[in-house]
């Protein structure tokens, strides 16, 4: 926290020393992390506050399977083109930005027609709740399981550590 700012204003703020930023330029690439064809870079996993950000990278013919959003979801598309199949009259391209309410359900499908990557900034709000192709529950996919799927997928790839933003951290206010 700037001291002498917070000083001047006639409200509370949480103490910041720094700036909490990232470049995505640094971040390394979790390949096939939730498939083939489907990897991320992680900006933003916070458990506690559930709330997750990543760059999603998808490969033409990546397909994510039906899933239920538990909160609402912001993607930007940087490159590439995509859709949900049970939107298909509404592609996302570069500079689409999409805004989705809690509850919803969709299967996120990038067309194999495609010549290059898809590039997505997604800002997800509690979680995706997945689904198989029979509609029988597969996995959940939250903060809490993006900062596991973080470091399965740099394990497996012999990254050391990847740099991202953590949410706070519980503690209590005082020792017994």
């Amino acid at each position: 926290m700037n001291v002498q700012t917070a000083a001047k204003l006639p409200v509370f703020s949480l103490p910041q020393d720094q700036l909490l930023t990232l470049n995505v330029n640094d971040i390394p690439v979790m390949r096939d992390s939730l498939g083939p064809g489907i990897h991320f870079k992680p900006l933003l996993a916070d458990p506690e506050g559930g709330v997750s950000a990543v760059l999603g990278i998808f490969a033409p013919g990546a397909l994510v399977p039906t899933h239920y959003h538990t909160g609402a979801v912001h993607g930007y598309t940087l490159s590439g083109m995509w859709y949900y199949e049970e939107y298909r009259d509404q592609p996302q391209t570069a500079g689409s930005y999409l805004y989705e309410p809690a509850s919803s359900v969709h299967t996120f499908v990038v067309p194999e027609t495609n010549t290059e990557d898809t590039v997505v900034l997604f800002i997800v709000y509690g979680g995706n709740i997945n689904f198989d192709e029979e509609g029988k529950f597969h996995s959940v996919l939250d903060a809490i399981t993006l900062q596991n799927l973080i470091k399965m997928c740099s394990e497996k790839q012999g990254i050391d550590q990847v740099r991202y933003l953590k949410g706070g951290s519980v503690h209590y206010s005082t020792d017994k």
